[in-house]
Protein backbone atom coordinates (compact mmCIF):
# COMPACT_ATOMS: atom_id res chain seq x y z
CA UNK A 1 0.00 0.00 0.00
CA UNK A 2 1.95 2.83 -1.11
CA UNK A 3 1.33 6.21 1.26
CA UNK A 4 2.94 9.31 1.56
CA UNK A 5 4.38 8.08 4.87
CA UNK A 6 7.73 6.82 6.78
CA UNK A 7 7.68 4.59 9.02
CA UNK A 8 4.46 2.74 10.02
CA UNK A 9 3.27 3.38 13.47
CA UNK A 10 5.10 6.52 13.68
CA UNK A 11 2.16 8.59 11.87
CA UNK A 12 0.38 10.16 13.71
CA UNK A 13 3.21 12.06 15.39
CA UNK A 14 4.58 13.15 12.25
CA UNK A 15 1.22 14.19 10.75
CA UNK A 16 0.86 16.18 14.68
CA UNK A 17 3.98 17.66 14.41
CA UNK A 18 3.02 18.35 10.67
CA UNK A 19 0.06 20.63 12.27
CA UNK A 20 1.60 22.14 14.74
CA UNK A 21 4.23 23.78 12.18
CA UNK A 22 1.67 24.66 9.60
CA UNK A 23 -0.90 26.38 12.31
CA UNK A 24 1.20 27.60 15.02
CA UNK A 25 -1.30 30.71 15.60
CA UNK A 26 -4.12 27.82 16.40
CA UNK A 27 -2.77 24.73 18.07
CA UNK A 28 0.04 23.39 19.68
CA UNK A 29 1.69 20.09 20.15
CA UNK A 30 1.92 18.41 24.00
CA UNK A 31 5.59 17.12 23.62
CA UNK A 32 4.99 14.18 26.36
CA UNK A 33 1.55 13.29 24.17
CA UNK A 34 0.06 13.05 21.10
CA UNK A 35 -2.39 15.72 22.41
CA UNK A 36 -3.08 19.26 20.92
CA UNK A 37 -4.06 22.12 22.56
CA UNK A 38 -5.58 25.20 22.06
CA UNK A 39 -2.73 27.91 21.15
CA UNK A 40 -3.89 30.03 23.84
CA UNK A 41 -5.53 28.95 26.60
CA UNK A 42 -9.05 29.56 27.36
CA UNK A 43 -10.31 32.15 30.35
CA UNK A 44 -10.66 30.55 33.75
CA UNK A 45 -14.54 31.22 33.68
CA UNK A 46 -15.11 29.06 30.60
CA UNK A 47 -16.13 25.52 30.16
CA UNK A 48 -13.14 23.43 28.19
CA UNK A 49 -13.98 21.15 25.76
CA UNK A 50 -11.93 17.87 25.42
CA UNK A 51 -12.57 15.14 22.66
CA UNK A 52 -10.29 12.76 20.37
CA UNK A 53 -10.04 9.09 19.46
CA UNK A 54 -8.32 7.25 17.13
CA UNK A 55 -6.32 8.73 14.22
CA UNK A 56 -7.08 8.50 11.19
CA UNK A 57 -10.16 10.68 10.97
CA UNK A 58 -9.01 13.80 10.27
CA UNK A 59 -9.57 16.96 10.63
CA UNK A 60 -11.17 15.03 13.39
CA UNK A 61 -9.93 16.03 16.23
CA UNK A 62 -7.25 17.87 16.35
CA UNK A 63 -8.55 19.76 12.95
CA UNK A 64 -11.30 21.19 15.28
CA UNK A 65 -9.32 22.56 18.26
CA UNK A 66 -9.21 26.27 18.80
CA UNK A 67 -11.59 29.38 19.07
CA UNK A 68 -15.04 28.15 19.26
CA UNK A 69 -14.81 24.91 19.29
CA UNK A 70 -12.41 22.28 21.36
CA UNK A 71 -9.26 23.20 24.08
CA UNK A 72 -8.04 19.27 23.91
CA UNK A 73 -7.80 16.68 21.15
CA UNK A 74 -6.23 13.45 22.46
CA UNK A 75 -4.77 11.70 19.14
CA UNK A 76 -4.88 7.71 19.69
CA UNK A 77 -2.81 5.39 17.32
CA UNK A 78 -4.28 4.89 13.69
CA UNK A 79 -7.98 3.57 14.91
CA UNK A 80 -6.85 2.90 18.00
CA UNK A 81 -8.24 5.15 21.25
CA UNK A 82 -6.02 7.37 23.12
CA UNK A 83 -5.30 5.53 26.80
CA UNK A 84 -6.16 6.60 29.85
CA UNK A 85 -3.62 8.46 31.02
CA UNK A 86 -2.85 10.66 27.62
CA UNK A 87 -6.73 11.68 28.04
CA UNK A 88 -6.45 12.73 31.72
CA UNK A 89 -3.04 14.85 30.81
CA UNK A 90 -5.53 16.38 28.13
CA UNK A 91 -8.50 17.06 30.54
CA UNK A 92 -6.11 18.27 33.47
CA UNK A 93 -4.15 20.93 30.86
CA UNK A 94 -6.95 22.49 29.63
CA UNK A 95 -8.94 22.81 33.06
CA UNK A 96 -11.00 25.76 34.27
CA UNK A 97 -12.23 26.72 37.22
CA UNK A 98 -15.71 26.47 35.06
CA UNK A 99 -15.22 22.89 34.06
CA UNK A 100 -14.28 20.52 31.52
CA UNK A 101 -16.83 18.61 29.19
CA UNK A 102 -15.45 15.52 27.46
CA UNK A 103 -16.88 14.36 24.04
CA UNK A 104 -16.70 11.00 23.65
CA UNK A 105 -17.99 8.42 20.70
CA UNK A 106 -19.43 5.75 21.10
CA UNK A 107 -16.87 3.14 20.62
CA UNK A 108 -16.14 0.36 23.39
CA UNK A 109 -12.44 1.76 23.85
CA UNK A 110 -13.16 5.44 23.28
CA UNK A 111 -15.81 5.25 26.47
CA UNK A 112 -13.98 3.45 28.63
CA UNK A 113 -10.91 5.26 28.54
CA UNK A 114 -12.59 8.88 28.05
CA UNK A 115 -15.11 8.07 31.03
CA UNK A 116 -11.93 6.64 33.54
CA UNK A 117 -9.97 9.92 32.31
CA UNK A 118 -13.41 11.75 33.96
CA UNK A 119 -13.74 9.87 36.90
CA UNK A 120 -9.90 10.33 37.61
CA UNK A 121 -10.24 13.69 37.26
CA UNK A 122 -13.42 14.32 39.80
CA UNK A 123 -11.19 12.41 42.01
CA UNK A 124 -8.31 15.04 41.90
CA UNK A 125 -10.53 17.36 42.11
CA UNK A 126 -11.63 18.78 38.73
CA UNK A 127 -14.89 19.66 37.98
CA UNK A 128 -15.94 17.13 34.47
CA UNK A 129 -18.60 15.72 33.24
CA UNK A 130 -18.80 14.01 29.63
CA UNK A 131 -21.43 12.86 26.69
CA UNK A 132 -21.56 10.20 24.71
CA UNK A 133 -21.92 11.00 20.60
CA UNK A 134 -24.32 7.65 19.00
CA UNK A 135 -25.32 9.33 15.97
CA UNK A 136 -25.08 6.23 13.64
CA UNK A 137 -28.42 5.47 12.17
CA UNK A 138 -27.29 2.24 10.32
CA UNK A 139 -27.79 0.31 13.77
CA UNK A 140 -31.04 -0.05 14.92
CA UNK A 141 -30.48 -0.27 18.70
CA UNK A 142 -29.45 3.00 20.01
CA UNK A 143 -27.51 2.10 22.70
CA UNK A 144 -24.95 0.29 19.88
CA UNK A 145 -24.58 3.05 17.35
CA UNK A 146 -21.51 4.63 16.77
CA UNK A 147 -20.55 8.18 16.95
CA UNK A 148 -19.90 9.67 13.66
CA UNK A 149 -20.64 13.37 12.10
CA UNK A 150 -22.64 14.64 14.87
CA UNK A 151 -19.46 14.66 17.21
CA UNK A 152 -18.38 17.40 14.88
CA UNK A 153 -21.89 19.68 15.35
CA UNK A 154 -21.47 18.65 19.00
CA UNK A 155 -17.80 20.13 18.60
CA UNK A 156 -19.07 23.48 17.38
CA UNK A 157 -22.22 23.94 18.73
CA UNK A 158 -20.97 23.26 22.44
CA UNK A 159 -17.67 24.95 21.78
CA UNK A 160 -19.91 28.01 21.14
CA UNK A 161 -21.74 27.14 24.52
CA UNK A 162 -19.12 27.62 26.11
CA UNK A 163 -17.39 30.74 24.92
CA UNK A 164 -20.53 32.38 25.33
CA UNK A 165 -19.88 31.64 29.57
CA UNK A 166 -22.54 29.54 29.79
CA UNK A 167 -22.03 26.64 33.03
CA UNK A 168 -21.47 23.11 32.69
CA UNK A 169 -24.92 22.13 33.16
CA UNK A 170 -26.21 24.09 30.33
CA UNK A 171 -23.03 23.31 27.92
CA UNK A 172 -23.65 19.94 28.44
CA UNK A 173 -27.19 20.22 27.75
CA UNK A 174 -26.54 21.61 24.39
CA UNK A 175 -24.07 18.94 23.61
CA UNK A 176 -26.87 16.15 24.63
CA UNK A 177 -29.77 18.30 22.18
CA UNK A 178 -27.41 18.13 19.66
CA UNK A 179 -27.04 14.47 19.71
CA UNK A 180 -30.90 13.64 20.06
CA UNK A 181 -31.67 15.91 17.48
CA UNK A 182 -28.71 14.86 14.75
CA UNK A 183 -28.53 11.10 12.68
CA UNK A 184 -25.58 10.06 10.36
CA UNK A 185 -25.03 7.55 8.06
CA UNK A 186 -22.34 6.50 5.54
CA UNK A 187 -21.10 3.86 2.64
CA UNK A 188 -18.55 2.72 0.79
CA UNK A 189 -17.43 2.09 -2.41
CA UNK A 190 -13.71 1.04 -1.38
CA UNK A 191 -12.11 -0.18 2.18
CA UNK A 192 -9.12 1.71 3.10
CA UNK A 193 -5.73 0.23 4.66
CA UNK A 194 -4.36 0.86 7.91
CA UNK A 195 -0.47 2.09 7.81
CA UNK A 196 0.74 -0.85 10.11
CA UNK A 197 -1.40 -3.37 8.49
CA UNK A 198 -0.17 -3.21 4.77
CA UNK A 199 -3.55 -4.44 3.37
CA UNK A 200 -7.29 -3.40 2.96
CA UNK A 201 -9.44 -3.81 5.72
CA UNK A 202 -11.69 -5.59 3.83
CA UNK A 203 -12.69 -6.54 0.40
CA UNK A 204 -15.41 -5.12 -2.07
CA UNK A 205 -15.91 -6.64 -5.53
CA UNK A 206 -16.01 -4.15 -8.56
CA UNK A 207 -20.19 -3.74 -8.62
CA UNK A 208 -20.16 -3.79 -4.71
CA UNK A 209 -20.65 -1.35 -2.17
CA UNK A 210 -20.67 -1.36 1.87
CA UNK A 211 -23.32 0.32 3.33
CA UNK A 212 -23.88 1.52 6.97
CA UNK A 213 -20.07 1.57 7.35
CA UNK A 214 -18.32 3.61 10.86
CA UNK A 215 -15.41 5.12 10.49
CA UNK A 216 -12.94 2.66 11.21
CA UNK A 217 -12.64 1.11 8.45
CA UNK A 218 -14.90 -1.94 9.27
CA UNK A 219 -17.92 -3.19 6.98
CA UNK A 220 -20.91 -1.95 6.64
CA UNK A 221 -24.24 -3.41 8.20
CA UNK A 222 -24.75 -4.62 4.39
CA UNK A 223 -23.52 -5.57 1.49
CA UNK A 224 -25.23 -4.37 -1.47
CA UNK A 225 -24.70 -4.29 -5.26
CA UNK A 226 -23.60 -0.77 -6.64
CA UNK A 227 -26.22 2.24 -7.28
CA UNK A 228 -25.83 5.34 -8.20
CA UNK A 229 -26.15 8.39 -6.29
CA UNK A 230 -29.61 9.50 -6.47
CA UNK A 231 -30.67 5.97 -5.48
CA UNK A 232 -27.78 6.11 -2.48
CA UNK A 233 -29.31 10.12 -1.25
CA UNK A 234 -32.35 8.70 -0.82
CA UNK A 235 -31.98 5.73 0.55
CA UNK A 236 -29.54 6.86 3.22
CA UNK A 237 -32.09 10.30 3.68
CA UNK A 238 -34.84 8.16 4.28
CA UNK A 239 -33.25 6.23 6.95
CA UNK A 240 -32.22 9.20 8.84
CA UNK A 241 -35.58 11.18 8.13
CA UNK A 242 -37.88 8.01 9.70
CA UNK A 243 -35.42 7.71 12.90
CA UNK A 244 -35.38 11.56 13.77
CA UNK A 245 -39.18 11.67 12.69
CA UNK A 246 -38.64 14.71 10.52
CA UNK A 247 -41.65 16.30 9.15
CA UNK A 248 -42.31 18.65 6.27
CA UNK A 249 -41.31 22.55 7.75
CA UNK A 250 -38.85 21.41 9.65
CA UNK A 251 -35.27 23.66 9.59
CA UNK A 252 -32.50 21.10 9.04
CA UNK A 253 -28.31 21.40 9.10
CA UNK A 254 -27.17 19.13 6.13
CA UNK A 255 -23.85 17.59 6.27
CA UNK A 256 -22.67 15.63 2.95
CA UNK A 257 -18.97 14.85 3.19
CA UNK A 258 -16.63 11.65 1.74
CA UNK A 259 -15.08 9.20 3.92
CA UNK A 260 -11.43 10.34 2.56
CA UNK A 261 -10.70 9.53 -0.62
CA UNK A 262 -13.78 10.71 -2.49
CA UNK A 263 -13.46 13.38 -4.81
CA UNK A 264 -15.04 16.81 -5.10
CA UNK A 265 -16.86 16.48 -7.93
CA UNK A 266 -18.45 12.97 -6.50
CA UNK A 267 -18.98 14.85 -3.54
CA UNK A 268 -20.76 18.05 -5.21
CA UNK A 269 -22.84 15.54 -7.19
CA UNK A 270 -24.00 13.74 -4.31
CA UNK A 271 -24.32 17.04 -2.67
CA UNK A 272 -26.83 17.85 -5.27
CA UNK A 273 -28.91 14.80 -4.76
CA UNK A 274 -29.02 14.72 -1.34
CA UNK A 275 -30.20 18.65 -1.15
CA UNK A 276 -32.77 17.87 -3.98
CA UNK A 277 -34.29 14.96 -1.90
CA UNK A 278 -34.79 16.31 1.25
CA UNK A 279 -36.08 19.35 -0.40
CA UNK A 280 -38.58 17.12 -2.04
CA UNK A 281 -39.48 16.36 1.46
CA UNK A 282 -40.26 19.45 2.48
CA UNK A 283 -37.72 19.69 4.71
CA UNK A 284 -36.04 23.60 5.26
CA UNK A 285 -32.19 23.47 4.49
CA UNK A 286 -31.09 26.24 6.87
CA UNK A 287 -26.99 25.85 6.16
CA UNK A 288 -25.35 22.85 4.59
CA UNK A 289 -21.09 21.78 4.96
CA UNK A 290 -19.93 19.87 1.97
CA UNK A 291 -16.64 18.26 2.51
CA UNK A 292 -14.07 16.03 4.55
CA UNK A 293 -14.81 16.02 8.48
CA UNK A 294 -14.80 12.53 9.85
CA UNK A 295 -12.92 10.23 7.58
CA UNK A 296 -11.62 6.91 7.46
CA UNK A 297 -8.10 7.27 6.01
CA UNK A 298 -8.25 6.63 2.20
CA UNK A 299 -11.95 5.43 2.07
CA UNK A 300 -13.89 6.38 -1.05
CA UNK A 301 -17.53 7.05 -0.31
CA UNK A 302 -20.02 9.22 1.23
CA UNK A 303 -21.44 10.36 5.08
CA UNK A 304 -25.38 12.25 5.12
CA UNK A 305 -25.88 13.80 8.20
CA UNK A 306 -28.85 15.58 9.34
CA UNK A 307 -28.93 17.80 12.71
CA UNK A 308 -32.74 19.25 13.42
CA UNK A 309 -32.27 22.95 14.23
CA UNK A 310 -34.49 25.06 16.77
CA UNK A 311 -33.22 29.35 17.59
CA UNK A 312 -30.69 28.08 20.63
CA UNK A 313 -29.52 25.51 17.77
CA UNK A 314 -29.21 27.94 14.52
CA UNK A 315 -27.37 30.75 16.85
CA UNK A 316 -24.59 28.44 18.63
CA UNK A 317 -24.20 26.99 15.16
CA UNK A 318 -23.48 30.34 12.71
CA UNK A 319 -21.36 31.81 16.16
CA UNK A 320 -17.97 32.28 15.27
CA UNK A 321 -14.95 29.79 15.15
CA UNK A 322 -11.51 29.45 14.41
CA UNK A 323 -10.01 26.29 13.69
CA UNK A 324 -7.99 24.63 11.42
CA UNK A 325 -10.69 22.62 9.61
CA UNK A 326 -13.36 24.79 10.44
CA UNK A 327 -13.84 28.88 10.27
CA UNK A 328 -16.83 30.64 10.49
CA UNK A 329 -16.15 34.53 10.77
CA UNK A 330 -19.37 35.79 10.29
CA UNK A 331 -22.97 34.47 9.83
CA UNK A 332 -23.22 31.29 7.26
CA UNK A 333 -19.44 31.38 6.10
CA UNK A 334 -18.62 27.76 4.88
CA UNK A 335 -15.98 25.63 6.90
CA UNK A 336 -12.71 25.70 5.17
CA UNK A 337 -11.38 21.99 4.69
CA UNK A 338 -9.09 20.65 2.08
Amino acid sequence: MKKLLNKPGEEVREMLEGMALAFPDIIRLDPQWNNVYRAYKKPNNRVALVSGGGSGHEPAHAGYVGYGMLDAAAAGATFTSPTVPQVLAAIKEVATSAGVLVIIKNYSGDVMNFTSAVKMAQAQGIKADYVIVNDDVSISEKERRRGTTITVLVHKIAGAAAEEGQPLEEVKRIAQKVIENGRDIGVALTPCSVPAAGKYTFELGSDEIEFGIGIHGEPGVQRMKYMISKELAKMMVDKIVEDLKLQKGDEIFLVVQGTGGTPYMEKFVFYRDVRQYVESLGLKVFWSWIGEFMTSLEMQGGRVAILRLDEELKRLLIAPAYTIAVRVTGPMLAPIVS
